[in-house]
């Protein structure tokens, strides 16, 4: 290979990223790819590939080490600096590394795992010092801020695209970096930014934003929206509430009637899980809690693929792996089962007719998380709202529906107009 020996050492210093930023532009490319190690961008037969940074320093890391089995602890020095960090985490970001890179675990043909020992990155790299022109650079959706809830507790939010702001109501679950990769929710955050300002951020603790917050008090999960919406500095904003995030930005549209102007819901709810009557085909608590404790972030777990298989039943191998990475990278399991009795014990139903916000709903037919009939009493209770009934199975719309487009469109006509 081209490479010293010593950039192992080199590149497993403090702040690699940094060092990567100041040294002269570099390219690094394999079969299909090209890695840009000035502008911290990463293309494939061509098309730039979103990737979040850690997976890109990772990535970079182990194509400057290429052939040479990279150890867990060297990696770790690298990518993290140093901080402990569990062998799931790795195994996620190592996850995203091939998912960018057009391989697969299963495949390895890129990146291989070495049992107990560390990775070996397989392609013949080779160096060059200039790139092709491009039009996409990283945008500031990658650029995380931080701003305090009420209760002191940071929350991290990012941003991306321009015009009038619309928040989008954190939701189970969410993590900035992992979303603008993830299969599910990349395409939502790109829809929406062609048109607006969008300001996305972790619920509270979960992702990037304090993993020790309190979970167990709804006001706080408004305080945490209100934060974001005050940072944004945004005399009014619009609001996209999925699931939870429905009663969430509810009690916000109550609090503040004069700060929200619009507001979109997508299968959300106003009365929680353990005070509705059971359903057909809906999902109680104690299974929703015991597939939970069961399999959380583990890959191989029957129980999280029926976990996933509950919130989209209609989804690909690579949206539900994309889940179940995103969960061992966002929360831990105690913790999810801590947020999940929150969540489903919120209850707005009171505060429906005080909404001031135009108000639109969005409801799966088939929704096994929150029924139908849940978006129906969010839209006969709020003055003045419109529903929209969507022809689906899954809880969260998956790009790859037919009634996706329908949606973005309907929902881009009510807020621009």
């Amino acid at each position: 290979m081209c490479f010293a020996s010593d950039l192992l050492e080199i590149a497993a210093r403090p702040h690699f990223r940094a060092s990567l930023a100041r040294a002269p532009p570099m390219i690094l490319r394999f079969e299909d790819c090209e890695l840009d190690l000035e502008r911290f961008v990463l293309r494939r037969a061509g098309e730039t590939v979103h990737v979040e940074p850690q997976v890109f320093d990772l990535i970079a890391f182990l194509a400057r080490n290429a052939g040479s089995v990279v150890l867990k602890d060297a990696l770790v020095e690298a990518v993290w600096q140093g901080l402990a960090v569990s062998d799931a985490t790795i195994n996620a970001r190592i996850s995203g590394a091939r998912r960018a890179l057009g391989d697969s675990g299963k495949e390895q043909r890129i990146i291989r795992t070495v049992p107990r020992k560390g990775f070996e990155f397989r392609p013949e790299v080779r160096m060059g010092d200039t790139a092709p022109p491009v039009d996409t650079v990283p945008s500031k959706a990658s650029r995380v801020r931080y701003v305090a809830s009420a209760d002191g507790t940071p929350i991290a939010w990012a941003e991306s695209g321009d015009g009038p702001v619309l928040i989008r109501a954190s939701h189970w679950l969410s993590h900035l970096e992992r979303d603008l990769s993830c299969p599910l929710w990349q395409p939502y955050i790109d829809r929406l930014s062609r048109y607006r300002r969008l300001l996305r951020y972790d619920l509270r603790g979960t992702g990037l934003s304090g993993r020790d917050a309190r979970l167990d008090r709804l006001d706080d999960f408004v305080n945490d929206l209100e934060a974001v919406a005050d940072a944004s500095g945004a005399a009014t904003v619009d609001i996209f509430a999925c699931s939870q995030g429905a009663p969430v930005a509810l009690a916000y549209a109550v609090r503040h009637p004069d700060r929200l102007r619009k507001l979109v819901i997508l299968g959300g709810y106003a009365l929680g899980r353990v005070f509705r009557p059971p359903e057909p085909g809906a999902a109680d608590e104690e299974t929703i809690l015991g597939m939970i404790r069961a399999g959380w972030g583990q890959g191989n777990s029957a129980f999280v693929r029926a976990f996933g298989a509950l919130f989209i039943p209609e989804a690909t191998r690579e949206e539900i792996d994309s889940q179940i990475a995103t969960q061992a990278a966002t929360i831990a399991p105690d913790r999810a089962v801590e947020l999940r009795k929150t969540v489903d014990r919120f209850d707005v139903t009171g505060l429906l007719p005080d909404v001031r916000a135009r108000t639109l709903v969005f409801h799966s037919t088939g929704d096994a998380i929150h029924p139908i009939s849940q978006g129906q009493r969010i839209a006969a209770g709020v003055p003045g709202a419109e529903f929209s009934r969507v022809d689906s199975p899954n809880h969260a719309l998956l790009p790859q529906e037919p009634e996706w487009e329908r949606v973005m469109r309907d929902m881009e006509r009510f807020l621009t107009t």
